[in-house]
């Protein structure tokens, strides 16, 4: 993918449980395709849903992502036991030890915010929604990247300080359909906070291996002349590969 919009769907990696055999997917047969919800789940503070399960989070807020601090005990009504182990990123994380990475919901915790949100979920669903959206974030850091590259020259080891979901607020460029997710990223580019935006769209289904498909727009916010040098640098770049592209496939004239 290239930095700013994803023209090229995207889908999970084959590790995910979607990519299985389905003779190890048989017991799940007869449960709903399993989607990504309208919007991810764990930042979902600034919509206004309710919370009144008490056994899901605590009412203290994380200041890095503005979410709660969500428990790993199973709802009373719960008839799956979920997984409450948490994986590690590859995301660096600011604010900590040097090598720290940034650790995803366990499947315990990602129920326990649905439940909270009011969302019906299948259980058996879960632990394959915490493939996609540990995916999807992997992605949209290896985006981030790519902008970053550009600035290695004065700081080489760019980290994610913090994040906030702000799905409910339409960033400038969204485009139609309306992306089903939105995160704003802060970056800690060696003591320079950078703002980044995110939009995730969803794309039409890979049917022939039945996985969903994605596409993320990842670009610096437009709050700073050099987030704006580096969108309008990155713009003419890919205007002319393409027309670069466009003029080698053409059919060349002849006299």
């Amino acid at each position: 993918m290239s930095p700013g919009k994803d023209t090229t769907a995207t889908s999970p990696p084959p590790s995910c449980p979607m990519h299985q055999p389905a003779t190890a997917a048989a017991a799940a047969a007869a449960a709903p395709k399993p989607k990504p919800p309208p919007g991810c789940p764990m930042h979902r503070s600034e919509d206004g849903a309710s919370s009144s399960s008490s056994n899901a989070a605590s009412d203290n807020l994380n200041p890095d992502n503005n979410i709660p601090n969500l428990a790993q005990s199973p709802f009373p009504d719960q008839e799956t036991p979920l997984p409450t182990e948490r994986v590690i990123s590859s995301i660096p994380r600011a604010k900590s030890d040097e090598d720290s990475k940034w650790e995803y919901p366990s499947p315990q915790q990602f129920y326990n915010a649905l439940r909270r949100k009011g969302w019906e979920t299948p259980e058996n669903a879960i632990e394959t929604m915490v493939d996609i959206h540990n995916w999807m974030n992997e992605e949209a850091w290896g985006e981030v990247m790519k902008w970053e590259k550009e600035h290695a020259d004065t700081c080489c080891d760019p980290k994610l300080l913090r994040f906030q979901g702000r799905p409910s607020t339409l960033s400038p460029k969204a485009s139609a359909p309306k992306p089903f997710d939105r995160h704003d990223w802060i970056i800690d580019r060696c003591g320079k906070e950078v703002r980044y935006v995110i939009d995730y769209y969803g794309g039409q289904d890979d049917i022939e291996n039945d996985v969903p498909v994605f596409h993320l727009d990842v670009r610096p916010a437009l709050d700073s002349f050099e987030s704006a040098m580096d969108r309008l640098k990155f713009g003419v770049r890919d205007t002319f590969a393409r027309l670069r592209k466009e003029s080698e496939t053409s059919p060349s004239k002849t006299a």
